[in-house]
């Protein structure tokens, strides 16, 4: 059985992530935390949660990201049933 990690070092990773400086070091902690695969797939639903948020339909989104009906799906069920996560970081990233 795997143990359930404690809550103290998820919010450690978390306030390290604000803790970043710029871009680059941005990308150089996530290419060490993160296996090629993770990356790939968190930014591919990154795209998709935008391009969703910005109104595409699920076809167009399937044809320019290459994500599955599947991916297209849960990440939808999350922008419009999740934590507003993906709504707060859009309304700053598309007011700039």
């Amino acid at each position: 059985m795997t143990k359930k990690p404690e809550k103290q070092h998820i919010s450690s990773l978390y306030e390290t992530i604000l803790k970043l400086k710029d871009l680059e070091e941005c990308r150089k902690f996530f290419d060490d935390l993160c296996t090629v695969s993770e990356l790939h797939a968190m930014e591919q639903r990154f795209e998709v949660a935008l391009l969703l948020y910005q109104g595409m339909i699920y076809n167009d989104i399937l044809e320019k990201t290459g994500a599955s009906s599947a991916t297209i799906s849960r990440v939808n069920r999350s922008l419009h049933y999740g934590a507003d996560g993906y709504k707060s970081v859009f309304a700053r990233l598309l007011d700039k």
